[in-house]
């Protein structure tokens, strides 16, 4: 068909894809809130965030290999659940990954405009530059973003062990496994939005499952991308947490500060030594990245609501290749930009996870209802994830809990109006 996409995307190209949505905002960004958030109880957090992205994860494989189509949940909803929870996971999905695109895209320009002495202003010049040239490129096809999107993910890989190295290393007679863990004023709710804000940051393997119909062979593909690209995120944000935790084993993490990697690098060596330019480097290429990856994403989600008539049907235009839904994809770069223009980092990162752990929470819902002749995840882990994406999103920013909770009852009042 004309307005289907080319299954052109291996098992290792959708991994790094996973990685490449990853491993950006999440190592670069994420693990800072948090720990200005858990303290010393940031591995708990970790622990916590990446216990719930593994049900999810396999819950959004489970989905995709069995409805193998663009769209992620927002299909999904349509297919298992209802027509109104599909669009309200379409919605919700858009509205999530773009709060992080953007919150991605200014981080980039923190970085660039720390490393070279910018005035503030030139941060958002420089994100909405990003998000302008990365539209452009996805617009060109898949192939394209694949390429750069393996080089970004071995730039951003190199900073995360060179970053745990130096966070053993640099204090070996002060530090000690027994000074992280020592008593602090951390309370269950920190941790526990901590972890609301850290699970964000393994998402990036929903980017996998709403790219079902480029994947080759899906249902083989789809679960062991997610797996892959689990492990190997953990493991690294593992190694991360503790970096920052023996960096810190002196005192409690200071919450003054924005908690990014180049910050602790900089604050033990100078912002000139060699270590804190390539820690900042790779984190650049990091986050961008990740917002590579979201305009991917998001206008696959877009796409499919085309497709289905909750958007213009125009936004379902597939170029002559069949690589990319041109129209689509600009539209999710303008939404993007929107965001990045009237928040900041972390009112966009709190937005994106009340948003994203509702988005999952329906996901595994719909995967409870999956046939059991399909089924090779069992419905005890659904359940699960559906639980802890619905107790983790109380713990979100209480502003963003109130008005995320107003927009879904709108959401819905909105929708049976119109359907009636």
């Amino acid at each position: 068909m004309a307005n289907q996409l080319k299954k052109s995307t291996s098992l290792f190209g959708a991994i790094v894809i996973g990685l490449g949505s990853i491993l950006g905002t999440g190592a670069y960004v994420s693990v800072g809130l948090s720990a200005q958030l858990a303290e010393n109880w940031l591995l708990l957090a970790i622990f916590l965030a990446g216990i719930t992205a593994t049900f999810n994860g396999l819950s959004s494989a489970q989905l995709a290999s069995a409805h193998s189509v663009s769209g992620g949940t927002y299909e999904y909803g349509y297919q298992y659940l209802s027509p109104r929870l599909g669009r309200l996971a379409g919605w919700l999905f858009v509205i999530a990954k773009s709060a992080s695109a953007a919150t991605g895209a200014l981080a980039v320009g923190w970085y660039i405009g720390h490393l070279f002495g910018l005035p503030d202003v030139w941060h958002r010049i420089i994100a909405l530059l990003l998000v302008a040239g990365f539209t452009l490129l996805v617009s060109k096809g898949i192939t394209r973003t694949n390429r750069l999107n393996l080089a970004l993910v071995l730039i951003s890989m190199t900073g995360l062990i060179a970053f745990s190295i130096f966070g053993v290393v640099t204090q070996p007679h002060q530090a000690n496994v027994a000074s992280m863990f020592r008593e602090n004023s951390t309370t269950l709710y920190a941790v526990l939005q901590g972890s609301a804000f850290m699970f964000v940051a393994y998402t990036g393997y929903g980017r996998i499952a709403t790219m079902g119909e480029e994947v080759q062979n899906p249902r083989y593909t789809i679960p062991r991308a997610v797996v892959i690209t689990l492990s190997l995120s953990g493991l690294l944000y593992c190694a991360v947490g503790v970096s920052i935790l023996m960096l810190n084993a002196n005192g409690l993490i200071d919450k003054s500060t924005q908690m990014h990697l180049f910050e602790m690098v900089s604050a033990h060596l100078g912002q000139s030594s060699h270590l804190s330019h390539f820690i900042a480097f790779a984190a650049i290429c990091a986050m961008a990245g990740v917002v590579l990856n979201l305009i991917l994403g998001v206008s696959r989600v877009i796409l499919a609501m085309g497709r289905r008539g909750d958007l213009p049907k125009q936004v379902s235009f597939v170029n002559k290749t069949q690589t990319s839904p041109t129209i689509a994809v600009c539209v999710t770069g303008v939404v993007i930009a929107l965001i990045l223009l009237s928040t900041d980092i972390k009112l966009a990162w709190s937005v994106s996870a009340f948003t994203v752990l509702l988005y999952y929470a329906l996901t595994n819902l719909a995967a409870l209802f999956v046939p059991s002749e399909k089924r090779f995840v069992p419905k005890w882990v659904s359940l699960v994830g559906l639980v802890s994406c619905l107790l983790l999103s109380v713990f979100v920013s209480p502003l963003v809990l109130m008005v995320g909770v107003f927009c879904v009852a709108c959401f819905f009042f909105l929708d049976y109006l119109l359907a009636h």
